[in-house]
């Protein structure tokens, strides 16, 4: 896996990596599973597509719900096919929940129960979340150990689990199978210093305005419409504001800047439960320590 927050530079790495190892290149990114939502998901153009094949692109329209489950089915078979063919897969992005499920399983979990949700959320107000988590660490140790005492919502989840099948989320967890199988993990990940990130992500911000993201977002809106996924994809929001005269480019750029940071330090949070191997794309050495990294598994996929 070719991991990293957005902006950092991991599509170009990953056509030459993949052109060197004869592999095929597996989105990890929840957002350019839209079709039409190109310039705004930094969606690899028609030339890389050109270069290496690409998957888990361009899967449903923007106006459809899209989640992990299906993303993890679809995953599954595109992998499938990459290794029928004798080819390498190369899972390449940064969606953090998606990364997760891959390699540790998904676990839909029963249900959500209304009312026991509100009755557990109104005890966190009460007594608050922090004596819920002291809770969850006698019968879900594994999973309290995970959690902030502050993270109520996924404290919670524990307890509704635990509630209703009397088995704790972690024991759960454990029994549901990944995509990855028993390979072991071989990720690369990259990461450049703060001050140079931030300026990546307010260039990249200017080029797509320039390349046609308020258009772009307008005939989305148009047609089909934005469903309750596809709207979350970082921007799209304030774009039509802009194209709504509801904001100046310039307060439109620094408000997606501001948001796509705090969505970068979100994903570096996510990054930090896996073992990866860190590299500076600038760095001339990075190129050859990433290839080495994956041929030293056969595999760039986690094998």
């Amino acid at each position: 896996m070719l991991l990293g927050p957005t902006a950092v530079g991991k599509s170009r790495l990953a056509l030459d990596l993949a052109e060197e190892l004869g592999a095929e290149l597996l989105s990890l990114d929840s957002m350019q599973v839209y079709r039409g939502m190109d310039v705004g998901t930094a969606k690899p153009s028609h030339a890389e597509r050109a270069r290496v094949r690409h998957h888990l692109l361009d899967l449903v329209a923007p106006s459809e719900r899209y989640d992990v489950s299906r993303y993890v089915a679809d995953a599954a078979a595109a992998e499938a096919d990459v290794r029928g063919r004798g080819r390498t897969p190369l899972f390449v992005g940064g969606t953090g929940l998606y990364l997760r499920a891959l390699v540790r399983g998904l676990f839909d979990g029963p249900p959500v129960d209304p009312a026991l949700r509100a009755r557990l959320n109104a005890r966190c107000e009460r007594e608050g979340s922090a004596a819920l988590h002291a809770e969850l660490a006698r019968f879900d140790p594994a999973l309290a150990a995970r959690l902030h005492p502050n993270d109520q919502k996924r404290i919670v989840r524990g307890h509704e689990v635990f509630e209703q099948t009397a088995r704790a989320l972690s024991d759960w967890q454990r029994q549901w199978g990944n995509v990855l199988g028993a390979r072991p993990l071989r990720a690369v990940g990259l990461q450049l210093p703060d001050d140079v990130h931030q300026a990546r992500i307010s260039e990249r911000i200017a080029a797509m305005l320039d390349s046609g993201w308020v258009e772009e977002a307008r005939r989305v809106r148009a047609h089909p419409g934005f469903g309750p996924t596809a709207i979350q994809a970082l921007g799209y929001r304030e774009v039509l504001e802009l194209a709504d005269a509801r904001r100046s480019r310039a307060e439109c750029a620094e408000r997606i800047a501001l948001l796509t940071r705090q969505f970068a330090r979100r994903q570096r949070t996510w990054f930090r439960y896996f073992a990866v191997r860190w590299l500076d794309p600038r760095n001339e050495a990075a190129h050859a320590e990433a290839r080495a990294v994956f041929e030293s598994g056969v595999s760039a996929s986690g094998s």
